[in-house]
Formats: C-alpha cells, sequence, structure tokens
C-alpha cells in the first residue's frame, strides 16, 4: 500500500474538482482513504506519468508536457511530483 503525504494529500483535497464532479474528500483521512481505494500513484516526473499513462492503456503519443500536466486525473504536486489518479 502506499502511503500518501501530507502535500499529496491537501492538493488533492484543494484540486479534485478538476476531476469530479462533486467533492469525493473534505478531510485528510477521507482523502487518503479515497485515494487508497482508487490505487492512486505518486510519481516522480513528467516522464513518468507519460509511462505510467502509456501502460494504463491512454493515448498519450505526441502529448506535450504541457498537456499531460492539464489532464484531469493528474495533479502537480511539490517537488516535480505528480498524483494520479484514476477516477
Amino acid at each position: 500500500m502506499y502511503e500518501y503525504d501530507e502535500d499529496c494529500l491537501k492538493t488533492f483535497i484543494k484540486k479534485q474538482g478538476q476531476l469530479f464532479d462533486e467533492p469525493v474528500a473534505e478531510t485528510l483521512a477521507e482523502a487518503e482513504a479515497f485515494l487508497e481505494d482508487c490505487m492512486a500513484v505518486v510519481v516522480d516526473s513528467i516522464g513518468e506519468v507519460k509511462e505510467f499513462l502509456k501502460e494504463e492503456g491512454a493515448d498519450v503519443e505526441g502529448m506535450s508536457a504541457e498537456e499531460l500536466e492539464e489532464a484531469s486525473e493528474v495533479f502537480a504536486l511539490s517537488g516535480g511530483r505528480y498524483l494520479i489518479v484514476e477516477g
């Protein structure tokens, strides 16, 4: 099981509207439980975002880094990391 740090949880709570019409979590504990349930992952670079989405069957060929960052399931974190939530 993956451990989500506070930055990851707070970012998800703040930006969850980019992926969901209604909030799915309001507290850090709810956010952590939700992310664990949907097996969200944290990667260390935009290149790893592309590789992960490609492995999941998404058509990401030809997508720029900016386009990947704007994908609704991709949440930018501090330190160049990214949270990927498949809703």
